[in-house]
């Protein structure tokens, strides 16, 4: 399937899956108590890692593996990474010999259908970066799905050259 193929499928469907997720008036429950960290029911994350650029002040990349096994299916919007400036979901394409990064389209998530942010394809991007995160430290990520809901979670502080 070419690449243009493969965007034109993931395309229909998130665009089928924002409109099951529209007729659905069911929301996820989520905790009420400020202390308690925002979690949508049937979603994880495991191997959360924030990895710092090797110049200070650059991009940091954000990467975990997600899980969804939802009743309805929806699709992710936006992820936002405390501390900083502003966060984008990014894929990294191949055109004509060459790798690029670009806004990846709403991501849909189904029961069954893990997604990977991994270097070398779908990540977070943090741009300007707060000066205060640290190797060994965590910051706090939080999806928010087509459905209005939010899913936060810590992810470790790596620096530059470890595993990513």
């Amino acid at each position: 399937m070419t690449m243009m193929n493969r965007a034109a499928c993931t395309t229909i469907a998130a665009l089928s899956l924002l409109g099951l997720a529209a007729c659905s008036e069911e929301k996820a429950d989520a905790p009420t108590d400020a202390a308690s960290p925002v979690l949508v029911k049937g979603v994880s994350i495991t191997n959360p890692r924030l990895v710092l650029a090797p110049v200070a002040g650059n991009p940091a990349a954000v990467y975990f593996d997600l899980s969804y096994a939802g009743d309805a299916g929806v699709t992710l919007s936006s992820v936002t990474v405390e501390g900083a400036g502003m966060s984008m979901i990014h894929q990294t394409v191949e055109k004509d010999g060459t790798l690029s990064m670009m806004d990846a389209n709403p991501i849909a998530l189904t029961t069954g259908n893990p997604v990977s942010f991994a270097p070398g394809g779908m990540h977070v991007m943090a741009m300007q970066p707060s000066a205060e995160w640290a190797p060994g430290g965590t910051v706090k990520v939080t999806l928010t799905l087509s459905d209005g809901t939010t899913h936060s979670f810590d992810a470790a502080v790596r620096a530059a050259g470890e595993e990513r």
